[in-house]
């Protein structure tokens, strides 16, 4: 079907600060119209009596891992694509943390065209800061900007060495790329595994110090200030992480912080009978942590929400905590448990910003034609059942 049109639905649109009941016109592709109420033109088209619902621009996920080339077993272009569309994403940006890594422009075409070829939703991906994401040599990132990736990261990765990290901040910004950082200080982190506290202690498993995620954001910060380029702090997870970002924020420093589902709705203690589902990176913190951070969400000092999907095979989670990988995947639930925690449970924003941190937020971080129900735009559409 070519065309058709959305009836009746609350159409959230907030880049044009739209928030009412209408219509939403959509033909070969793009947004045709969008307003409170459109004559049929044509009796061919199709109809979708969305009444009950929100028609919202479609959701960006700026952080997943769909785990090709080289790590099919946990999961592919396509099913990591058909999960993001389950979950109401129609864009989704790719980490380079495969193999071989997308540090070069051949694997970043190779990706993009197995997703032109499988993928339900647009598939956006990252290059790599550093050769094989290994921190020493930087990546070609003029290449891989010409190669089409949105943004660069050693995702999975942390650059330790801060020339190097200040050199691919420099470089970013001649191509006009935003930076994604993992944060995580190697020397303090160690082989820590859960969050450095009172249940590490009681578990008798290695710690993972709160300051082994701030000490990089404050480097983050230091660097955005002196190169005067935007960096963006992947999956913050601390207190100090939402101080530190909220204090460079309000002096104008280019910096930005994203916040993932689990990290809001579970805490450390979920680890207390060693399941390797709870095991991520970075970890589960506090209830005071938590708290931080909904505060940070409702303050704008934290802007974008994703996932941090990153599926496992089932054979890779089931041994010991300490042997099993990190992380967990999220595509398909996150939506939910995003509006049901900050929306419904805590109140700490309301529907319309939460669509705003998926859509019109990482549109803007990202520079991509997205986020909006404007008359000419991709019809990205999503609708969600609040």
């Amino acid at each position: 079907m070519s065309a058709m049109i959305i009836r009746n639905a609350r159409v959230i649109d907030p880049a044009n600060k739209r928030d009412e009941v209408g219509d939403v016109y959509i033909s070969d592709g793009k947004i045709v119209a969008s307003k409170s109420e459109i004559r049929n033109p044509k009796s061919e088209i199709g109809e979708i009596n969305a009444k009950g619902l929100i028609v919202a621009p479609g959701l960006i996920d700026m952080h997943v891992h769909l785990r090709e080339p080289g790590f099919s077993h946990k999961e592919t272009i396509e099913s990591g694509a058909g999960a993001a569309a389950a979950g109401g994403f129609t864009t989704v940006v790719c980490m380079p943390n495969t193999s071989p890594a997308a540090d070069n422009p051949s694997t970043i075409a190779w990706i993009r065209d197995r997703a032109a070829a499988v993928a339900c939703v647009n598939v956006l991906p990252t290059g790599a800061i550093s050769k094989n994401l290994a921190g020493e040599e930087l990546a070609p990132i003029g290449s891989l900007a010409q190669a089409g990736v949105v943004a660069i990261t050693d995702d999975g990765h942390c650059v330790q060495n801060h020339e190097v990290m200040r050199r691919a901040v420099e470089y970013a910004r001649m191509v006009d790329l935003p930076v994604f950082d993992h944060c995580q200080e190697y020397n303090l982190v160690g082989n820590g595994v859960i969050h450095e506290a009172y249940w590490s202690t009681l578990l008798g498993l290695p710690g993972w110090p709160a300051a082994g995620e701030e000490a990089m954001v404050m480097r983050n910060i230091l660097l955005a200030e002196l190169c005067d380029h935007h960096i963006h702090c992947q999956h913050l997870t601390t207190a100090g992480s939402v101080r530190l970002i909220r204090e460079a924020r309000a002096r104008g420093v280019k910096i930005s912080g994203e916040v993932c589902p689990h990290h809001i709705a579970l805490t450390d203690e979920a680890i207390q009978n060693f399941d390797t589902n709870c095991k991520m990176n970075p970890p589960l913190r506090t209830q005071a942590d938590v708290n931080a951070l909904l505060e940070g969400i409702a303050d704008r000092t934290l802007s974008i929400l994703c996932s941090d999907h990153a599926p496992h095979a089932d054979f890779e989670k089931e041994v010991e905590f300490d042997a099993a990988p990190f992380g967990i995947i999220g595509l398909e639930t996150e939506l939910g448990l995003f509006l049901d925690l900050l929306v419904h449970k805590h109140r700490k924003i309301d529907i319309a910003r939460l669509i705003e941190m998926y859509t019109v937020e990482p549109a803007r971080l990202l520079k991509i034609d997205a986020g909006t129900l404007s008359t000419g735009a991709p019809a990205d559409v999503t609708l969600i059942d609040p």
